[in-house]
């Protein structure tokens, strides 16, 4: 399949992501393992590629998946206007090196 399923149903991966993009929004930075941050980079710059355009359905669209408002004015009003000379790359990683219990790839992902 073309999806990283970590080992989780539909439902479950979908919460997973959506509560990383929430904390990710708010803090500006998370720490997670590599494949986690790699599989929401693309679900992070389309959202914030979503929030520059500013408009009502926008908002709508982005309120919708996040269910909070504040998210969503967050992501609006001051993350999409402090990247408005980007067309892309909203995201970075970088490595933090390996989680000493199982050897995962840890990084830091912030915008």
């Amino acid at each position: 399949s073309a999806t990283k399923h970590f080992n989780r149903d539909t439902e479950q991966r979908k919460s997973l992501f959506k509560n990383l993009l929430r904390a990710l929004f708010e803090h500006g930075q998370i720490e997670t393992t590599e494949p986690k941050a790699k599989a929401l980079k693309g679900i992070a710059d389309k959202l914030v590629h979503r929030a520059q355009q500013g408009t009502i359905p926008a908002r709508r669209l982005l309120q919708r998946f996040f269910g909070t408002r504040a998210i969503v004015n967050r992501l609006v009003d001051e993350v999409a206007p402090a990247m408005k000379d980007r067309n892309s790359g909203y995201t970075r990683i970088v490595r933090l090196g390996k989680r000493r219990g199982d050897d995962s790839m840890m990084v830091k992902m912030e915008l």
